[in-house]
């Protein structure tokens, strides 16, 4: 049986007094993470994998390569549901039950879509380079991204439809 969510259906977060609703601070951690989960689905089989990617203020970006199934599944089906995460203290308790962990993530919903044009598909590559290796310069220290390298490498950008943020803080 298929469903088609409405964005405020895919983010009520049960525990409304854990979700972080400004816009901003969910665009400011989505800048600051390292490594998102991207799960995507093929004949109703989900799958999911970790990649880097770049959120412009607008767009997440990540990369493959030209042959796989992250590839095979955008291109069947475009909808995907990224997710990243930080863990805080582990909280133990008196009872078992009571046990947790401070945690912040953030959820996002959207379309992914393969880039063709090379100038867009170098820029968001540049943009993956500029945002893990700040320091390094292209044409300085590495030579630039070769039309051949391009070929290679399937670029996607995920046009957000709607996304949560989550957050639990221990009170102490």
């Amino acid at each position: 049986m298929s469903h088609d969510f409405s964005p405020d259906e895919l983010t009520v977060i049960r525990r409304a007094d854990r979700a972080i609703t400004d816009d901003a601070e969910i665009a400011d951690l989505l800048c600051q993470a390292d490594i998102c989960r991207i799960a995507t689905s093929l004949n109703d089989q989900p799958f999911i994998s970790a990649n880097t990617f770049w959120y412009d203020g607008e767009r997440i970006f990540f990369h493959t390569a030209t042959e796989g199934r992250t590839l095979s599944n955008v291109q069947h089906n475009p909808r995907v549901c990224l997710e990243v995460d930080w863990r805080g203290r582990w909280l133990p308790a008196k009872t078992a039950l009571a046990f947790s962990v401070e945690y912040t993530g953030v959820v996002v919903f959207g379309r992914a879509r393969l880039l063709e044009d090379p100038a867009e598909k170098e820029q968001a590559l540049q943009g993956l380079l500029d945002k893990y290796f700040p320091d390094l310069k292209p044409g300085v220290d590495y030579r630039h991204i070769t039309a051949e390298e391009l070929e290679v490498t399937a670029v996607f950008a995920v046009d957000i439809e709607t996304w949560s943020g989550k957050r639990k803080v221990a009170s102490s």
